[in-house]
């Protein structure tokens, strides 16, 4: 066995229990799968109800969870609710995973299970992740950071397990579309849904649709940029995104790439 998956086993059968902050992302289907293995019926998932998930997570969630026999908690997330959170600051995921931590802390002690966890793995810690210093002001525990599992490890594993997952593009929630102090509302993030789950259909793979007032950013990988110049995608793809409130429609010429969003970030500490 891999001595990092032996180790995460190890640190899951310690516990009494646990309750998995579930996504249906790659990492906490994988997380929650291990925990099911090791723990049973003392392995219970959540997942928050809210309109920041992007189009069919939620449907996934209750999927798995379902086919693992597990038992499945979901409950509706209020962050929009929060002006601390819905006027977009770059500490934004901080809100947003405090009000999902919070949620899970009141299940866990309704329940009398001690630890939560979730899917943060050690390439997490590289990145900008406001939503860390919730997880510690809340006492959650990241066992695949402590097993020193990285992306790679547990798409490899989720291969190996056979999960629906080991493949899927990482998919952040929707707030992760829009420029900092670019106010985040209801309206706002049906646009972008509504954008991205036309895509789904048009059999994209790997992109994004940012969004920039009345213009629609969007990022595809290189390799689909070809498809995506097709008179009739472009045509399809211009006009839907009129019909839902954009003016203008733009390809990002630099493609797909996860957290485009935080390169203004990195540019200002130079």
């Amino acid at each position: 066995m891999d001595p990092k998956l032996d180790r995460l086993n190890g640190l899951l059968r310690q516990t009494s229990g646990v309750l998995v902050a579930f996504s249906a992302g790659v990492d906490s289907t994988f997380l929650l799968k291990i925990a099911h293995m090791v723990l049973g019926e003392r392995a219970v998932a959540l997942t928050a109800s809210s309109p920041t998930a992007p189009p069919g997570e939620l449907e996934a969630a209750k999927a798995f969870a379902a086919s693992l026999g597990c038992r499945h908690v979901i409950l509706d997330s209020h962050e929009l609710a929060n002006p601390s959170f819905h006027q977009n600051p770059v500490n934004r995921c901080f809100f947003c995973k405090d009000e999902l931590y919070r949620i899970c802390r009141a299940q866990a002690d309704r329940l009398g299970i001690g630890a939560i966890v979730d899917g943060t793995n050690l390439d997490d810690l590289k990145d900008h992740r406001p939503g860390l210093k919730a997880a510690k002001e809340w006492g959650v525990r990241h066992p695949l950071v402590e097993a020193e599992m990285t992306k790679d490890d547990i798409r490899r594993h989720s291969r190996e397990f056979g999960l629906p997952t080991w493949d899927k593009p990482s998919s952040p929630c929707l707030s992760s579309r829009f420029p900092y102090g670019t106010e985040i509302n209801l309206e706002r993030l049906k646009q972008i849904a509504t954008c991205e789950l036309f895509m789904k259909e048009l059999r994209f793979r790997e992109f994004r649709v940012r969004y920039h007032g009345d213009l629609a950013r969007i990022e595809v990988a290189p390799n689909e940029f070809d498809r995506l110049f097709e008179r009739e995608t472009r045509e399809a793809i211009s006009r839907k995104f009129k019909e839902v409130g954009f003016n203008y429609v733009s390809l990002d010429l630099q493609g797909y790439r996860t957290g485009s969003l935080n390169e203004v970030l990195k540019s200002k500490s130079i």
